[in-house]
């Protein structure tokens, strides 16, 4: 893909700003395109889609063929695992040619008949985005209370459905995180509400059916900027729960969801660096906590002494193994545990020894899945790797039996035995083993002649799975590599491996993945002239970064909904999810994080050098990372970068930032980032 002679790329007004803090002042040309009702910044961001469509006019018969490519592999009519909760088995499926699923359910039996809970297509039709929250069932079986999201910012209307009519009720309640939770009375829910400004959940309310929402009764005000509020009812159903949760430390209070008119009590107060979720069975709160504890361990307490002098250990702290998450049954505890950048599924009997689940491959996703009966030997989990389609298993506790209910289809000439997984292991350049999860069809020439994909995120504590995407197989069988790069700012290798990639240690994040880049390059899966690379969001900030620190590694890069005008955002307390952010990237109000943001920041370190081919993706309606910032790079980027190569822009002016809604209108953004890789690979067919 070259720039075409005589076609003009869209350039932003330049109306500098003069930005200070600490004494350094900061001119940022394009602080303009910030302001979302302005006509001038609309205009820009259509004469970039303009753009980029003509610069890919040449591929448009090929994108198409890659999206129906990709749809084709689609089940037509794809349906869920049922699983049973309350009397009821609960379905989500999809028919023939439709955007959205449609909910329902049968009483008793499979055998019942099927009872239509919402038809998301016929909900969706007046609008041009539209996306379900949170389902939630009265107790009695009776009502339903859903979120709703039409202009994908991730703010709901909470609606109501009466589920032996089949009518909407005239309950509605808008502002909400998109969740919420029945008490025992059938009458009475709990939801968040999220702050129409910053979007952070800072309120909970309890409402009851019936009466007008702005007669609502605040239960809950987070008034602390850096923390988010939450709500959520037992998997026991005796309390409805409410956190606090900020990065580095959570706050619980309980209440008796037979009693919703009582007082929430605090299970233990916040402190700073204090971490910990809960769960209850019977008379006791277990307890998952850092309390001493890097990698986190399990607690467990009597119901109604709950402060953290109470905890007893159940599950020791292990400096190789990272306790992740925990579910609880009337006879077992279900453990899930990441060791060596795997999640492992320990089983434990109360009163017993506890077992793995072995599942015979080298790297591969496991997880346990929807598990609402308490009293049940059968654990409900899912299982994934780079060749194996995601796979829903029933698991007997007791027995050790694995009794497989579905594996996804890929229609069409798939068969695993046809592709290659494999895990690598790079030298980072302090010393650090960075574990690369790799993918590719059998046949791959590691004689560095072959172009390869190489993804990366790093933040958050969030590890990137080795999961199987059908996808995906559009750059495999086009002799493409699949690689995920497992840097530090995720938390694959434990805890540390997260915090030695966050503030003020983030650039490891960055070399992380340039090192893994370089050691793919070195044992010759690929060379620089074929390699490329994609992230999204906080990996969209890696993309900008990699990009400024190494441009001439790259083939191309596609950075979707990225992050990269860090030091302007995290000094602006009215944007999304700032406030929240100050214990992953640091306060910029304090100089020493100033700094070193500014070091690294994409937007901030844009140079007049050559950079590689990048195609950058957002929507218009991010709540996540803001339009601007992507677009204030681009504008930033065509002006001074010194090459001649492409630079497209594509904004979704419909939706947010996961995209557009749809079963199938997804994958059109898919078809266009992959045709903008294949074609730079010289790999375009058809």
């Amino acid at each position: 893909m070259q720039n075409h002679p005589g076609l003009e790329a869209p350039r932003a007004a330049r109306k500098p700003k003069a930005l200070t803090k600490h004494g350094d002042t900061r001119i940022d040309d394009y602080y303009w395109l910030n302001e979302r009702e302005n006509e001038e910044v609309i205009r820009y961001l259509d004469a970039e889609n303009e753009y980029t469509e003509k610069m890919m006019a040449h591929l448009k018969p090929f994108r198409e063929k890659l999206y129906q490519e990709i749809i084709a592999r689609l089940k037509p009519d794809e349906e869920s695992v049922p699983y049973k909760d309350n009397g009821y088995f609960y379905i989500a499926r999809y028919e023939k040619g439709k955007e959205h699923p449609i909910y329902s359910r049968k009483k008793g039996s499979l055998e019942a008949g099927e009872e239509i809970i919402l038809n998301e297509n016929v909900l969706a039709n007046p609008h041009s985005y539209y996306h379900i929250g949170g389902r939630s069932v009265s107790p009695d079986n009776k009502l339903l209370v859903f979120g709703e999201d039409t202009v994908s910012r991730r703010i709901y209307t909470l609606r109501f459905k009466n589920l032996e009519t089949g009518e909407m009720l005239e309950d509605t309640i808008p502002g909400t995180s998109g969740a919420a939770y029945w008490a025992n009375d059938n009458k009475t829910i709990f939801y968040a509400v999220k702050d129409p400004v910053t979007l952070r959940s800072h309120k909970i309310f309890r409402h009851v059916l019936g009466t007008p929402a702005e007669e609502d009764v605040e239960v809950f005000h987070e008034e602390d900027p850096t923390y988010r509020a939450f709500v959520y009812k037992s998997k026991s159903k005796k309390y409805i729960i409410l956190g606090s949760y900020s990065t580095l430390s959570q706050e619980y209070r309980v209440l008796n969801a037979d009693a919703p008119e009582e007082e929430f009590r605090v299970i233990q107060p916040r402190e700073r660096g204090l971490e910990y979720s809960i769960a209850h069975h019977h008379d006791k709160f277990y307890i998952r906590t850092n309390l001493n504890a890097r990698n986190f361990r399990l607690m467990v307490t009597d119901e109604n002494n709950t402060a953290k002098e109470n905890w007893k250990e159940l599950i020791p702290h292990r400096e190789d193994v990272l306790l992740e998450d925990m579910d609880l049954f009337e006879e077992f505890l279900v453990l899930s545990e990441r060791h060596n950048g795997i999640t492992q599924l320990r089983i434990r009997q109360w009163n017993g020894d506890g077992h793995y689940i072995d599942f015979g491959e080298e790297a591969y996703m496991a997880y346990v899945s929807v598990n609402p009966d308490f009293d049940t030997d059968w654990l409900r989990i899912g299982y994934t790797s780079l060749t194996t389609p995601n796979t829903t298993y029933d698991y007997n506790m007791k027995t050790r039996e694995l009794k497989m209910l579905k594996q996804q289809e890929v229609v069409g000439d798939f068969k695993p035995e046809n592709y290659h997984s494999e895990r690598l292991y790079a030298m980072a350049r302090d010393g650090a083993r960075i574990p690369i999860s790799l993918v590719c069809r059998k046949g791959f020439a590691k004689d560095g002649k072959q172009p390869l994909l190489l993804y990366g995120y790093g933040s958050y504590g969030h590890s990137m799975e080795p999961y199987f995407s059908s996808v995906r197989l559009s750059l495999l069988d086009r002799g493409f590599a699949f690689a995920i790069a497992h840097i530090r700012g995720g938390e694959e290798m434990g805890r540390y491996w997260y915090e030695e990639g966050k503030l003020l240690k983030k650039k490891n994040t960055f070399t992380d993945f340039i090192d893994c880049a370089e050691h793919l390059a070195a044992n010759r899966y690929t060379s620089p002239d074929r390699l490329f690379a994609m992230g999204g969001s906080a990996g969209g900030l890696l993309m900008g970064a990699i990009a400024n620190m190494r441009p001439g590694l790259w083939r191309g890069i596609v950075a979707a909904v990225p992050f990269v005008d860090v030091v302007t955002t995290m000094l602006d307390d009215s944007i999304p999810l700032t406030t929240g952010e100050y214990d992953e990237w640091g306060n910029p109000n304090d100089k020493t994080y100033y700094d070193y943001i500014k070091s690294y920041s994409p937007y901030d370190n844009v140079e007049a050098k050559d950079y590689p081919p990048m195609l950058v993706t957002t929507g218009l309606h991010d709540s996540q990372v803001q339009y601007w910032e992507p677009a204030k790079w681009v504008a930033k980027l065509r002006v001074v970068k010194t090459d001649n190569n492409p630079l497209l822009l594509h904004t979704n002016m419909e939706a947010g930032h996961s995209g557009a809604s749809g079963r199938y209108r997804q994958y059109k953004e898919t078809a266009l980032q992959y045709a903008f890789l294949l074609d730079l690979a010289g790999r375009v067919d058809g």
